[in-house]
């Protein structure tokens, strides 16, 4: 094996770590904050990116043309649906008052959704 693949695999398992180690961060933020707009951030933002860095590290490792084409559709689509659920997650719990307009700085669906009443 050469040098230059000893290179790749090392920086495609360190992808792999770091990605999972921020996975996990996701995962323990999602069980420690107390409302559901930071467990719904918590949710997407650090697991989108962990998700992201175990595929290039997989990327790294695998490097096969069909199997780069895989991962690629797996990234597009979690960066697609990850933070559109996120945020209907989010809105159906504005909706049925399940946050506390309180800790709030700005509110703008308060105005859209009064409007019609």
């Amino acid at each position: 094996m050469s040098l230059w693949l000893q290179i790749v695999d090392t920086a495609g398992a360190a992808l792999l770590l770091i990605g999972a180690a921020i996975c996990l961060l996701g995962v323990i933020g999602m069980i420690r904050l107390p409302d559901v707009l930071s467990r719904s951030h918590a949710a997407t933002k650090p697991q989108t990116l962990g998700m992201i860095l175990v595929l290039a590290g997989v990327a790294l490792r695998l490097r096969s043309g069909m199997d780069l084409a895989t991962l690629g559709l797996i990234a597009f689509f979690q960066m697609l649906t990850g933070p559109v659920a996120s945020h209907l997650v989010a809105r159906s719990a504005y909706r049925t008052g399940q946050i506390d307009h309180g800790d709030l700085l700005f509110d703008e669906l308060d105005e859209q959704l009064t409007e019609g009443k």
